[in-house]
């Protein structure tokens, strides 16, 4: 059995899709400079709305009540955009403005505001495109609490598009996560920024500023990290030129 039939969902249409997301929106953009010199990165535009507006829709459209958003660089500016949404989701500002908590640290700060109960994360510099069923009602599908700590969406590597990387993970044939990428050695699937944790991983952590790969290698180490595929289509936002590649395929259908 090849790993993409085996991650192949049967999606459940009542399927229970988490009430709350944390958006991570607090990153300087650095590599979108000079775009993100007088902007945060997700108010910068592609196909003709900002980065953080894409993945809202997609919020939206699962049916998610919630969105913990971190802020940090140009945060004001970040705050006004979307409390001047109306898409009927909850927003709650995790504020990072006096110091920058990466992923990791960024979740251990907002984990009073996340709540108790399995929930998304998803970063504001991607953007998808759904294929014949919604993303994140799939990965709501396929959580199982029982055995998964993580569940993270992934796209094989040669479908990740504007993606510089050589892969993130490793997949056995049942979806459970084996393995990082090795120095000098391309691992077959890339995260897209977007998953499912359990509040119950988000223990033990170091003080100040840390990446979410301690969390991931714990789950990874208990056999309780899994990976589904994305049916859709995906882009790696992450600089002035692939918005302009992104925006072509796009225009290209």
């Amino acid at each position: 059995m090849t790993a993409r039939k085996s991650l192949a969902l049967r999606p459940n249409p009542v399927v229970a899709v988490p009430e709350t997301a944390m958006v991570m929106a607090a990153g300087l953009g650095k590599r979108m400079r000079p775009l993100t010199a007088t902007r945060p990165k997700p108010l910068v535009e592609v196909a003709g709305k900002p980065l953080i507006d894409h993945v809202f829709d997609r919020l939206a459209a699962a049916g998610v009540k919630r969105a913990v958003v971190n802020v940090h660089y140009l945060a004001d500016a970040l705050e006004a955009h979307l409390q001047r949404r109306n898409d009927g989701i909850e927003l709650v500002i995790s504020d990072e403005r006096n110091r920058l908590m990466e992923t990791g640290g960024g979740l251990v700060q907002a984990r009073d505001l996340i709540g108790d109960k399995p929930f998304l994360t998803v970063n504001s510099d991607n953007l998808w495109i759904d294929g014949p069923i919604d993303s994140i009602r799939a990965l709501a599908a396929a959580w199982d609490d029982d055995r998964m700590d993580a569940l993270l969406l992934m796209v094989p590597l040669a479908w990740a598009h504007c993606h510089g990387g050589r892969g993130d993970f490793h997949l056995d044939p049942v979806g459970r996560i084996t393995g990082r990428r090795k120095p000098g050695r391309p691992a077959p699937f890339v995260w897209t920024g977007v998953q499912i944790l359990s509040p119950r991983l988000i223990r033990d952590w170091p003080e100040g500023p840390f990446s979410t790969n301690i969390f991931w290698d714990r789950a990874i180490a208990a056999g309780r990290a899994y990976g589904i595929v994305h049916s859709g289509l995906w882009f790696d936002v992450g600089t002035p030129a692939a918005i302009a590649r992104t925006e072509a395929i796009l225009a290209d259908g």
